[in-house]
């Protein structure tokens, strides 16, 4: 999994690229995580755009993400899923739990709702 970041209109964009299987890239985003945090940035999008497989490491890695934004007080959504991805968002249910959006632009949006 290659992680690329970028801010926009005062949010954190996080591309997520290739498989997101846990292991290492879990270390990676979650110690990316906590550095924004460190900085008060709590408004964090995972673009999920880049994203072929996800496994349940890959969804517990998300989930850790999520923990950790909210625990600092802030928000984490998630935008562009592909079909793959958000079936397997529903059929874990994560769907109720996290906000997904179909595009960034809109998940982007949807902070200052």
């Amino acid at each position: 999994m290659k992680l690329s970041t970028r801010e926009a209109e005062g949010i954190t964009i996080i591309g997520l690229d290739g498989s997101v299987l846990g292991g290492p890239d879990a270390t990676v985003l979650n110690e990316t995580l906590h550095k924004l945090v460190e900085k008060n940035k709590k408004k964090v999008l995972l673009d999920l755009s880049g994203v072929q497989t996800m496994n349940s490491s890959g969804l517990s890695m998300l989930i850790a993400a999520l923990t950790t934004i909210r625990n600092a007080g802030g928000d984490l959504k998630l935008a562009a899923a592909s079909r793959k991805i958000e079936s397997l968002l529903v059929i874990t249910k994560l769907i109720t739990v996290f906000e997904l959006h179909p595009t960034v632009k809109k998940a982007m949006a949807s902070f200052g709702e």
